[in-house]
């Protein structure tokens, strides 16, 4: 309701008809009588919204599951603490527009699920994520982000910074925008580095920015859509710089990291000639020095790599192993056939924000991860049967011993070389590893091509100190690009975020589902389904105990799920179980998943005297939203053959 607007046509009217020509004297009563007679003071009443204080709403009251992915609710305002002792850059998104993929969308109607647009930030070690909005050709983004610009230096963290320190911190904010269709699944829609340092050129510390999202992988040159930011400095500054000096600060780093850029490529153009020249066959080698992010930007390997400290959200490298396989595994998109694969290492944010990646995602954060629990973690470049390329990660223990981690499954390996000088008769050990060649291994500082006779893992010695095996590169030629800082176009690594899932609500609702999915199925059978609850609850200790060896790879608690199992099921009566593994928490999908297996469908569709079911799902949470959902289906019947 436009308030102002109606009082304005009030007042010409109450002019016109009340007053004559030469009385143009109107007193406040008059026009609240006027506004009144008319009903627009009722009208404002009823569009008035009042807002209660968030630490004084509903103490006691239990959390409400969500029904939709939009909040259709008013928005409570919750009281954020400013220092202000500090400077803060608040950046608002202001909505979008020509989304064109999304033009022919019908308007979501209320209840409904729809596809929604997510956009996801990372700015000096801060994270935010703003409010689903439904997809639109002008999705309706009214969030803002209060990001604190503090100093890295010791001893000025407590400093308000000025505008020139301010200058100097070339540390872009990314953008990353999720889609999310009706079923859960997530695509990566747009990746964006903004530059936020125009606002201290701006009069007024304000500044609008029309940001042109562009698409990622095979459509990086596609525009997706356009974005308006806000950006606006608190507190404001006491003396802005001219945008003489921002662009000369913005052309002297571009021309800086565009040097050591053009540096590195000569360097290593050299080295790869060298690499050659000690056998031609290297040439069909994976030694791979540059890939392409998700934005189609060609960079050195190793700066997708960096030692990442997960805080109190892992424990140990197994567990953080086993956080990087339950994240989903996916293939980049490719346009058109011809099994080719579309190159895309995405950058960390991207990855975790998707919640899914290639193999090569998954390499690069679990070696970041084992490097930053202390480990000497190396990724690994080779292929796997059938010549498929893959990378796996590798750690050296401080004994010589290797291991190779593969980052989808979190197996473990003890890699055994075989020795090709050995006589015939003498015993070899039998390597369980997939993998079959391998071309290079590299992390944060360093980078080896093997240059041994024979690329294939099982007879490869890992004695990384030999350039006789393993040919270095300069470890100051990629300290000069991949270092953190370094050069403008390398992106920060965006600290772990802790889970949002509440397991034990998620297993509630997924076994309520499921029950009903079975339910219905044996229905349509002719089949009544009888749950046996004392039964499900037992076999949530199994679940536990898989889920533990899968970490750990400790097996613990078998002999009491046996026991208790056998005190359950009467003499006469016959029990079966089937134990299956997700990723995701779709109970459709599971249900789908679940009938494909003649063992499951035995279970769902069992047929005889006194037929008790049981269910069980365990969800167990991990950081980024990440879950392993373990699902067992059981059944306990009389046997009368």
């Amino acid at each position: 309701m436009d308030v102002h607007g109606r009082i304005r046509e009030v007042l010409a009217e109450t002019i016109r008809e009340e007053l004559a020509p030469e009385h143009q004297q109107l007193s406040t009563e008059d026009l609240i009588r006027a506004l009144r007679q008319r009903g627009i003071i009722d009208d404002v009443m009823k569009e008035l919204k009042f807002v209660t204080d968030v630490n004084e709403m509903g103490k006691t009251s239990a959390p409400k599951p969500s029904t939709h992915f939009v909040d259709r609710e008013p928005p409570v305002l919750k009281k954020t603490n400013i220092d202000p002792t500090r400077r803060y850059l608040y950046l608002q998104v202001l909505g979008g527009k020509a989304f064109l993929e999304h033009l022919q969308e019908p308007e979501p109607l209320p209840g409904q699920i729809c596809s929604t647009f997510t956009l996801c930030l990372h700015f000096r070690n801060q994270r935010f994520r703003s409010k689903p909005v439904p997809c639109a050709c002008e999705p309706d983004f009214q969030d803002g982000f209060l990001l604190e610009i503090h100093k890295d230096s010791l001893g000025d963290g407590s400093k308000m910074v000025d505008a020139t320190t301010m200058l100097s911190m070339c540390d872009p904010v990314h953008m990353v925008l999720i889609k999310t269709d009706t079923f859960g699944e997530t695509t990566l829609v747009a990746s964006y580095f903004l530059e936020w340092r125009s606002v201290l050129a701006a009069e007024n510390g304000i500044t609008n920015v029309a940001v042109e999202l562009l698409g990622v992988g095979t459509e990086s040159k596609v525009s997706v859509g356009v974005l308006n930011i806000r950006l606006e400095m608190y507190p404001l500054l006491n003396k802005t710089l001219s945008s003489e000096i921002t662009s000369t600060q913005f052309t002297l780093e571009r021309q800086k990291t565009a040097e050591k850029e053009r540096l590195f490529l000569v360097y290593a153009k050299q080295w790869w000639r060298e690499y050659l020249q000690i056998r031609p066959t290297h040439n069909a080698r994976l030694v791979k020095i540059f890939a392409q992010d998700e934005n189609g930007v060609n960079r050195p390997v190793c700066s997708f790599v960096r030692p990442l400290r997960a805080g109190r959200l892992l424990d140990t490298p197994r567990q953080a192993a086993r956080f990087v396989s339950v994240l989903g595994h996916e293939r980049a998109p490719v346009i058109g056939g011809g099994g080719g694969k579309q190159e895309q290492w995405c950058t960390l944010l991207a990855f975790l924000c998707r919640n899914k990646g290639d193999c090569e995602d998954h390499a690069n954060l679990l070696c970041s991860l084992l490097l930053g629990f202390g480990l000497e973690a190396f990724v690994c470049v080779g292929t796997k049967a059938k010549g498929v390329p893959h990378t796996w990660v590798m750690t050296c223990g401080s004994d010589g011993t290797i291991t190779f981690w593969e980052s989808l499954t979190g197996h473990r390996y003890i890699h055994r070389p075989i020795n090709p000088d050995d006589p015939p008769l003498a015993e070899q050990p039998k390597p369980l590893y997939p993998y079959r060649t391998i071309g290079c291994i590299f992390n944060h500082e360093t980078f080896f091509g093997n240059c041994q006779p024979s690329d294939a893992v099982e007879v490869c010695v890992f004695d990384l100190h030999d350039e006789s095996k393993w040919k270095p590169m300069s470890g100051e030629a990629i300290k000069s690009v991949c270092a953190p800082g370094a050069t403008s176009s390398v992106p920060p690594f965006p600290p772990l975020c802790a889970s949002t899932i509440d397991a034990a609500l998620t297993s509630n609702e997924m076994e309520v589902q499921l029950r009903i999915l079975v339910s219905e199925h044996r229905k349509d059978l002719g089949l009544s389904t009888v749950w046996d609850d004392q039964l499900s609850y037992l076999l949530s200790q199994a679940l536990a105990a898989y889920e533990l060896e899968r970490t750990t790879g400790v097996s613990a608690g078998n002999e009491e799920f046996q026991d208790a199992v056998r005190r359950a099921v009467p003499d006469g009566h016959t029990f079966k179980g089937f134990p299956i593994h997700f990723v995701h928490k779709n109970a459709r999908r599971v249900f789908a998943t679940c009938l494909r297996s003649p063992f499951c469908e035995e279970i769902i569709c069992c047929r005889g005297d006194q037929v008790r079911l049981a269910i069980r799902v365990r969800v167990f949470a991990y950081p980024e939203s990440a879950c392993a959902v373990w699902i067992m289906f059981a059944c306990k019947y009389r046997s009368v053959l």
